[in-house]
């Protein structure tokens, strides 16, 4: 098999199964260990996945800038978001972060006059300028990968507010890990507001499925569920319902 569609077949292996094993590859492919980790690790410096001890898991997509984001998976993020709307009840307040899923969320909310939304995001709260709904605009540092605020300021200002519900978004989902994003004081900001909610719901499309960033924002036995439109038969999405996880299918 030529390197080329050894690679090919380890990307579709990854996205099918959520991780590599390199051992295991080398066993199933017929060749050495030294081959599949040489493999991963061009995969790796490509941006097509991420090294760990002993293979790979896929990359979560949170390097990329606000507006490539927009770009990505656009499909994935429209099923997730009129899922997500299911769960948004009449007359309710909503915490809506930040971030490209949500937005889809935004352009998708019914013209309820009586829901109110808050939101650390001014791209959301722009998105419904034009809706009925109440809407707040917690303020603080703009963080402008995300175009989010955080901060102690948008901290302080999110500790003065309730809500019903809070659609959480995130780079990374596994039961390893759990619930990840791709900066410190960001993950921070989504704990505040999980806070402030009765539930949290993760928006979390398919390409976040098995994916991992390098800060944590919550366990999974911290959220009421996660809304995905990953195959239910992804290994990750089965792990996850194996220890308790609810899912809500997009």
């Amino acid at each position: 098999m030529l390197a080329a569609q050894r690679k090919d077949l380890l990307l579709d292996r990854l996205r099918a199964d959520g991780r590599l094993v390199a051992k295991d590859l080398a066993v199933e492919l017929d060749t050495s260990e030294d081959t599949i980790r040489r493999d991963l690790r061009e995969l790796a410096v490509a941006g097509l996945c991420q090294r760990v001890y002993g293979g790979a898991i896929p990359i979560a997509p949170a390097a990329a800038s606000y507006a490539r984001r927009q770009e990505i998976a656009t499909g994935s993020k429209q099923r997730v978001a009129a899922a997500c709307l299911e769960l948004v009840q009449p007359g309710s307040t909503l915490l809506l972060d930040g971030g490209t899923t949500a937005l889809e969320v935004a352009r998708m909310l019914p013209r309820d006059d009586g829901l109110t939304v808050i939101t650390h995001s001014p791209t959301i709260a722009v998105a419904l300028v034009d809706h009925p709904a109440e809407v707040f605009l917690l303020g603080g540092r703009l963080f402008k990968h995300s175009v989010v605020a955080s901060g102690a300021a948008a901290a302080e200002a999110a500790s003065q507010v309730t809500a019903d519900l809070f659609l959480l978004g995130v780079t990374g989902v596994r039961p390893d890990t759990g619930l990840t994003t791709g900066d410190v004081d960001e993950a921070a900001m989504k704990r505040t507001l999980s806070r402030r909610a009765a539930q949290t719901w993760v928006m979390a499309s398919e390409e976040k499925i098995g994916a991992r960033s390098p800060f944590r924002v919550l366990g999974l036995d911290e959220v009421a569920g996660i809304v995905s439109d990953a195959d239910p038969a992804h290994p990750v999405l089965t792990e996850l319902q194996r220890v308790g996880v609810e899912v809500l299918r997009a």
